[in-house]
Order: structure tokens, then C-alpha cells, then sequence
């Protein structure tokens, strides 16, 4: 296929991208660098700097197959403070953009949703009959896209799956995680034994969980992005699928703490603070219906996701 990446100089876009080259697909990326590097677009794809506002200019005429849209701006605290920046870039930007598609004719899109759709749910695990109910403006902006995406779908006859992440880590080769703000997890742990921070904050030791800290479903990126190059092949013109990308497993703050100082041998040095407002205890996917319609399951591990992450947080890369 002939296939448009927005956002292919981010994190899980660049990954996404060299998958897609790796499959023999060829890909055009569009990515303005507002939070993307331009030396994360993989070699071999064609790279337009632009804001999404731009795809017509890139679509029409060049017989795309379909588009990946990654491009997104998804800091949650800056969205409470900035909210017209996403209405602006996630909703109005991709109301562009799907305008653009329908004049180009192309059939389908795979669009990078976010479990912050749901809010804070008091069920575990997720499924997608879970209302969805999001507390900021970066889970209202990404629901928006979701529902303008329906309506394209049955009005038009587009091909559509929203894909929902949980926490995503992990790195393939030269293409990890570079945010600026860092707010994950998993890279903030392992910026200790990198000697960019002296210590961890831990919020919330007193949950109702098996060790009291907070549980969450963490992904490999590289799991994520075969679930992409799957519902390329399963979307049906037409038909708008929401999805869940998650492991279906739950790990605690603690044991993913206890499995970077495994992994990095380093004692990473933690400070307990309180709970943070608006954090529930447990937030877990359920991935069944990626099992069904896409036919994915993912294989690796926390312990292989924290391993990639420091490898290419150490080296710059991680294994292929």
C-alpha cells in the first residue's frame, strides 16, 4: 500500500512508520517537528514537514491506500491549561484531514486513540462498552475525533478503527521515547540509573492493590504497532471499529520500578508521596476484541519492554 504517517517523526508514528517499511509498504510522512525529531523518520520514507492542516496539498493526485494519524498534541496538564491548542491541532486538524481524504479518495484510516477516552471507570478490565467519560481536554479532544469518525464512516463510506492505548514503552532500534516534558513512567525511572535525576517520586503507596501502588496496563510500542498493520487488512468501508491496545495484564507501579532496577542494576532510589488527584487504582485493558477482529496478541513483556527502553535510553537503540 501506498500510505500517509501523521506524526511519523514522534515516537510510537516512527515506529509505526518502520513497520509499515519492513512490510514493503510505502510511506509519505508528514510531521510538523513541534514535538517530533526529524532524525526519527526511518530511512526509506518520504518526509514532508507540515502541520496536518496541510494533507490535501499531499494527498490529491498521489493515489493513497490509506492514512495512519498520529499527529496529535497529548499532554494532559497542558491541555487543562491550553485547551484551544487541542480543540485547534486534534479536533479541527483532523477535521481537515478527513476532508482532505475524501476528495483524495483514499478508503481507510487508522487513527491513534488513547484510553483517556474512558476517564476514571470503576471496572476492571476495560472493555469498549465502557461509557466513555474523559476528565480533560486531551481525552474530550481524542473522544471528538472517535465520534467524528463514526459519522464519516457511515456517511461517506470510509474504512476507520480507532485504536485506544494504554501505556505504551518500549523502543525498536533508534526509534524510543524522546519527550519534552517526559511524563511516562517508565522513562522518568530510568532517567535515575542514566544519572539525569537523582531519585523517583512514587505517588499513592496506599491503594487498594496488592501492594498498595497504583496498577496500570503497560505495552510494548512494537506489540502496538503490528495491531496497526492489522487493522490496515480488518477495516471495512463503511464500518468506524474502536479498539483497546493493551496487554490485559496489570503491573504496580512497584514491580515496574522493581523491574528497571532488574534490569538496569541500579538501586534507583525512590521518594513516597500522596496520591495524586484523578488517579485510580487500577486501569487494565481488555483486549478481546483486538483478539477478534484484528486477530492480534501481544508477545512481549514488561521485563523486554523496560530492557528496549534502556537500551536505547543507554545506546540509542534497541534490538530490532
Amino acid at each position: 500500500m501506498r500510505l500517509l504517517v501523521t506524526g511519523g517523526a514522534g515516537y510510537i508514528g516512527s515506529v509505526v512508520t518502520s513497520q509499515l517499511l519492513r512490510a514493503g509498504h510505502q510511506v509519505v510522512v508528514l510531521d510538523d517537528l513541534s514535538t517530533g525529531h526529524a532524525d526519527a523518520v526511518p530511512e526509506g520514507a518520504q518526509w514532508i514537514q507540515g502541520r496536518i492542516q496541510d494533507a490535501r496539498d499531499v494527498l490529491m493526485g498521489n493515489n493513497f491506500d490509506g492514512v495512519l494519524h498520529f499527529a496529535a498534541k497529548s499532554l494532559v496538564e497542558e491541555s487543562q491549561r491550553r485547551p484551544d491548542l487541542y480543540w485547534d491541532n486534534n479536533v479541527c486538524g483532523t477535521m481537515a484531514l478527513l476532508a482532505a481524504m475524501r476528495d483524495a479518495e483514499v478508503p481507510r484510516m487508522v487513527f491513534s486513540s488513547t484510553a483517556a477516552t474512558y476517564g476514571e471507570p470503576d471496572v476492571n478490565p476495560i472493555t469498549e462498552n465502557v461509557p466513555a467519560v474523559p476528565i480533560n481536554p486531551y481525552g474530550q479532544s481524542k473522544l471528538a475525533v472517535d465520534y467524528m469518525l463514526a459519522g464519516t464512516c457511515r456517511a461517506y463510506g470510509l474504512a476507520a478503527a480507532s485504536l485506544r492505548y494504554f501505556n505504551v514503552g518500549g523502543a525498536l532500534g533508534r526509534h524510543g521515547e524522546r519527550h519534552e516534558p517526559e511524563t511516562h513512567l517508565i522513562p522518568n525511572l530510568l532517567a535515575v540509573p542514566a544519572g539525569r535525576r537523582p531519585s523517583v517520586e512514587v505517588y499513592g503507596t496506599d491503594y487498594p492493590t496488592p501492594d498498595g501502588t497504583a496498577v496500570r496496563d503497560y505495552l510494548h510500542v512494537v506489540d502496538l504497532g503490528e495491531a496497526h498493520l492489522a487493522a490496515l487488512q480488518a477495516v471495512q468501508p463503511g464500518q468506524h471499529h474502536v479498539v483497546n491496545l493493551g496487554t490485559g495484564t496489570g503491573y504496580s507501579v512497584q514491580e515496574v520500578l522493581d523491574a528497571c532496577r532488574e534490569v538496569t542494576g541500579h538501586p534507583i532510589p525512590a521518594v513516597e508521596r500522596g496520591r495524586r488527584h484523578g488517579d485510580p487504582p487500577t486501569l487494565v485493558a481488555s483486549n478481546i476484541r483486538a483478539r477478534e477482529l484484528l486477530g492480534w496478541t501481544p508477545r512481549l513483556d514488561l521485563h523486554r519492554l523496560v530492557a528496549d527502553a534502556w537500551a536505547f535510553l543507554r545506546d540509542g537503540t534497541a534490538s530490532p
